[in-house]
């Protein structure tokens, strides 16, 4: 029996779906925020070392409660996970990772010990989110809600990882296109928010709902940019941030954030599918590059996300393929990384695919998602610096002494942070592993962060060597006037002191006179050597013309008239 070709196209379109089933799906979410400095009872800027600090003090009025990880806790919760985690890194990103010891902790100094702190917040237990209008709702499980922050660096990093069994591969597409995003980027005729989910609601553990988004209030998306310059944060993430807040939002909070990235958040995913190789080459370049599913009238491999020419060398660029084989423990599994996402898909039916404490899965959740941070976390950091200098040099009037002095002290503080971050927190190689190794460098290098980098290092050392040259220009004026002063002082000295005479015969005078005698002197003296400081840069000329013999009589008697006329500088 013959079919139609809409029932071909329906069939193929069933068997597709149903070969790349995901049977388990995790998505990690890591969004870097700016922590802007907290202002002091005089007004000038504090520069936090420790925020975590701020948080730490609400007590109880906070969420977020500090974590005690499992390198300085107890034996029972150290695991074999972690401990592989552990190895996977070199010894100085273990130090930036995991602090030094339990010696150091006893001994009190967690602030040099522990470079990153991470606080949980565990009142989130579901996310039950809606991606386009009417579609079914789907409720993701909240694995952890977690803070990082980092000694030194007003960097700090939102993390939720969320998971969800069973789901199509489209439904799959459409969640790691849409959840992530921290506002809206626009809206349709109908006014539906675009490329966002169209619902987003927290759930508490006991299922009530805590907080939802409001994606679809374009009047006070618009009104907020239109008022402040800068984009509104939407309802159901601030409500996961708090009690830190927007700096543009109006409400108190100590710790205050900014955006320093583009709104999509970066992301993570773990796909486990019936059979990898039933995917085609759209559902791996859609994946990888995380552009959502394509056209609903598409069919099977149809319609790709970009031009063809685009994607020619998908594969070579972001594309990671050493497990890409019918062989091994964890066979036919493909990483995918564009440095804004790291997406690992493989077989469901692989034990070592799906075990969380040596497989593939405890790999992705420990070693991966720490290499990811720890990109994007330097791209933060720099972008950070580069935004201080900006905010510095918005600030500076030449002509306010004061708003001078702030703006080097600025500067001083960006190049000594900026040293700080080179020594603390800034390597190329992370591990000798091949995967970790290679997995880091295809991140760091489709994130640019060697090429930002050199450029913000390139801009501070700029910013640092005007300040030298303006001081060495300051102390140079300073010791000109002092010459000038000495010259012209010394014709006064000499003369009086010549052969220790004294003009005025004053030494049995009462005491009365000769108070009056050296007050007179003194405010003459004080007069003269003022008006040579005033005059100081022109004498310097007219010393500087009579030291050069190549100048007439007459030209260096016109270089100390000059030293009186009017109107020159």
């Amino acid at each position: 029996m013959l079919r139609t070709v809409d029932e071909t196209t329906l069939a193929t379109d069933a068997e597709h779906a149903d070969a790349t089933h995901v049977r388990h799906l995790r998505q990690v979410l890591l969004w870097p925020l700016c922590l802007m400095p907290v202002h002091g009872p005089r007004g000038e800027q504090d520069i936090h070392q420790r925020p975590w600090q701020l948080l730490r003090d609400l007590g109880e009025a906070s969420p977020w409660r500090e974590v005690v990880d499992e390198y300085t806790g107890e034996r029972g919760q150290f695991h074999e996970r972690h401990y592989n985690e552990f190895v996977t890194f070199l010894p100085y990103v273990q130090r930036f990772l995991y602090g030094e010891g339990r010696a150091r902790h006893d001994a009190g100094d967690r602030g040099a010990d522990s470079p990153m702190r991470v606080f949980r917040r565990r009142d989130i237990g579901a996310v039950r989110v809606v991606p386009r209008p009417g579609d079914t709702p789907v409720t993701l499980d909240i694995v952890h809600v977690d803070l990082y922050f980092f000694f030194d660096v007003d960097v700090v990093m939102l993390n939720v990882e969320v998971s969800v069994d069973d789901l199509s591969l489209a439904r799959t597409q459409d969640l790691l296109y849409r959840f992530g995003r921290a506002y809206p980027a626009g809206w349709d005729a109908q006014g539906r928010a675009l490329h966002c989910m169209a619902s987003v609601e927290w759930l508490g553990v006991d299922g009530a709902v805590l907080a939802r988004s409001d994606s679809q209030a374009r009047e006070a998306f618009l009104a907020h940019v239109c008022e402040h310059r800068a984009p509104r944060i939407a309802e159901h993430w601030a409500f996961v941030l708090k009690p830190l807040v927007s700096d543009h939002s109006g409400q108190p909070g100590a710790l205050r954030y900014r955006q320093i990235e583009y709104y999509r958040m970066p992301l993570m995913a773990y796909l486990a599918v019936d059979d990898p190789r039933a995917l085609t080459r759209n559902d791996f370049v859609r994946l990888g590059l995380v552009t959502g599913t394509g056209p609903a009238d598409s069919p099977g491999d149809a319609v790709l996300p970009y031009g063809e020419q685009h994607l020619a060398d998908f594969e070579q660029r972001y594309c990671y393929d050493r497990f890409w084989s019918g062989v091994g423990a964890a066979p036919n599994t493909r990483y995918l990384c564009s440095g804004h996402s790291l997406v690992v898909i493989g077989d469901a039916r692989s034990e070592f695919f799906a075990c969380g404490d040596r497989g593939v899965l405890a790999q992705f959740r420990h070693q991966h998602f720490l290499l990811f941070l720890i990109a994007h976390f330097q791209k933060a950091a720099l972008l950070m610096f580069s935004d201080r200098l900006v905010e510095a040099l918005k600030g500076l009037e030449i002509d306010d002494p004061s708003s001078v002095r702030r703006f080097k002290r600025a500067i001083r503080r960006s190049f000594e942070g900026f040293l700080r971050f080179t020594h603390r927190y800034w390597f190329h190689e992370v591990s000798e592993q091949a995967q970790a190794r290679a997995l880091f460098h295809m991140c760091a290098s489709h994130l640019g962060i060697d090429a930002l980098y050199a450029e913000v290092k390139e801009r501070i050392a700029d910013m640092n060597d005007y300040l030298d040259a303006d001081s060495l220009r300051r102390q140079a004026n300073t010791v000109v006037r002092l010459t000038v002063v000495t010259i012209f002082g010394l014709i006064g000295t000499v003369t009086t002191g010549f052969l220790g005479m004294n003009l005025l015969a004053e030494a049995d005078a009462p005491m009365t006179r000769k108070l009056w005698i050296f007050g007179a002197t003194f405010v003459i003296t004080t007069v003269l050597t003022v008006y040579t400081m005033s005059k100081s840069k022109r004498l310097s000329d007219f010393l500087d013309a009579l030291s050069d013999e190549r100048l007439s009589l007459w030209t260096k008697t016109k270089a100390l008239a000059a030293v009186w006329r009017p109107g020159r500088d």
